[in-house]
């Protein structure tokens, strides 16, 4: 690669000190085996950690411009003040410890024929595969009236930090008799269940602190992920409290106006006290920069290495692919970063890769100490991963001693997948 004259160069080995760079350069390994991996979510950190383990030899850069990531699973709870948000936060010094180079900054630029990525302070890395983990963002286009201003009075919550709390806050500044409103989109979306264990949550807080208020679920599907243990449990807890709109009865949303908190439906408006609207969504604008999303926003991958079906030696999983039956979830996503490490060491060595079996379990926690869950096995079917045979699901009429234990198995899981990634 000729290295353009104009730009101040340095050729360096990268290490695992190597957070930040304060001038623009061009970091370059001295040896074969150079993977940049872009998002250091569940899937990307897995993904770098698992590539690192693999083969202590491979030069592993992290480019991630959060200090500290702040989990989706188990935020929920935050916005129900059954947890504080600190308990969300992860940071990336144990990565770093296995002498993976975490980059500080985003990734502004990608050259596939380069086999290069710049980040926003100019410094430029090359790589012999590129690892893409940019989760989700927002398809502003598919709802009218709903932006970054918006946002802020009508919280979306689903990438979490301010605006999780920002939920929170409007929950407790409301009225006892007021009414929230959680518009959720159609599929593909990120974790399809978590918008209807948010709805618990939620009406558990307004049962505990103000019974006279409800949750109305204005939805663009008509059925949902696990929703006999759902509507359950909504029965069981919480009454009538919580309202559900499906898409046949004209609960898809099709605009909303913030200045005047009206949510715009098909059949009718409404006009809540609180808004929790979730946009429909595609994969992070990385991938588009990188030139792996297709029409529909997400990215088609090879399913057997995780390779872009658009883009030589790039690959994606976690949130932003189409994984077919696979669900986009935080397990999930963990399970596809160390397949896709696994991929990578065989394809760097001349070999091709062994087809990958993945595990994916969703707990969802509808009041303390009453939780289920979803597993599920998955394997490359064609084009895209199928379910196989050995998932399971909660049975609908289980005691709730058997709800209790798996609550605190999802607690569980939590620590278990958070210390493997990050810890």
């Amino acid at each position: 690669m000729n290295v353009p004259v104009t730009r101040r160069t340095a050729v360096l080995g990268i290490t695992a000190a190597a957070t930040s760079l304060a001038t623009p350069s061009i970091l370059r390994a001295q040896s074969a085996g150079r993977i940049v991996v872009i998002g250091g979510g569940f899937g990307g950190a897995a993904c770098a950690r698992a590539l690192k383990r693999a083969d202590a030899k491979l030069q592993v850069t992290l480019i991630e411009p959060n200090k500290i990531f702040t989990s989706c699973p188990f935020s929920n709870e935050v916005i129900a003040g059954l947890r504080e948000m600190e308990t969300q936060h992860f940071g990336y010094d144990k990565l770093a410890a296995d002498g993976i180079a975490v980059i500080g900054q985003a990734a502004a630029k990608i050259e596939p024929q380069q086999r290069s990525v710049t980040t926003t302070d100019d410094t430029v890395l090359t790589y012999d595969r590129l690892v893409l983990s940019p989760g989700i963002d927002f398809h502003g286009e598919a709802l009218p009236g709903y932006d970054d201003a918006a946002s802020e009075k009508m919280p979306h919550a689903w990438k979490a930090g301010a605006q999780t709390l920002l939920l929170r806050r409007q929950l407790e500044a409301m009225a006892d008799g007021g009414t929230v409103v959680i518009a959720i989109p159609a599929n593909p979306s990120r974790c399809p269940p978590a918008p209807y264990e948010r709805a618990s949550l939620i009406a558990h807080y307004l049962k505990t602190k103000k019974p006279r208020s409800k949750v109305l679920i204005l939805d663009a599907k008509d059925n949902f992920s696990q929703q006999r243990l759902f509507e359950k449990a909504w029965k069981e807890l919480y009454g009538d409290m919580i309202e559900r709109i499906g898409l046949s009865q004209g609960g898809r949303v099709t605009s909303v106006d913030p200045a005047t908190m009206t949510i715009v439906t098909e059949f009718g408006n409404y006009t809540p006290d609180v808004a929790n609207v979730i946009p429909p969504q595609r994969a992070g604008r990385i991938a588009e920069i990188a030139g792996a999303a297709d029409a529909t926003g997400w990215c088609p991958i090879d399913p057997m290495s995780f390779e872009s079906k658009l883009v030589k030696n790039v690959h994606v999983i976690g949130d932003a692919c189409l994984g077919g039956g696979i669900p986009k979830s935080a397990s999930a996503a963990s399970a596809q970063g160390k397949a896709c490490a696994a991929a990578i060491v065989a394809l760097l060595a001349g070999r091709t890769p062994e087809p990958p079996r993945l595990t994916g379990v969703c707990y969802n926690t509808v009041a303390p100490d009453y939780g289920f869950s979803l597993a599920g096995n998955y394997q490359p079917k064609g084009d895209i991963f199928a379910e196989v045979e050995g998932g399971a699901t909660s049975p609908v009429d289980a005691p709730r001693e058997l709800r209790a234990r798996e609550a605190a198995e999802a607690e569980r899981w939590f620590q278990t997948i958070t210390t493997d990634t990050f810890g």
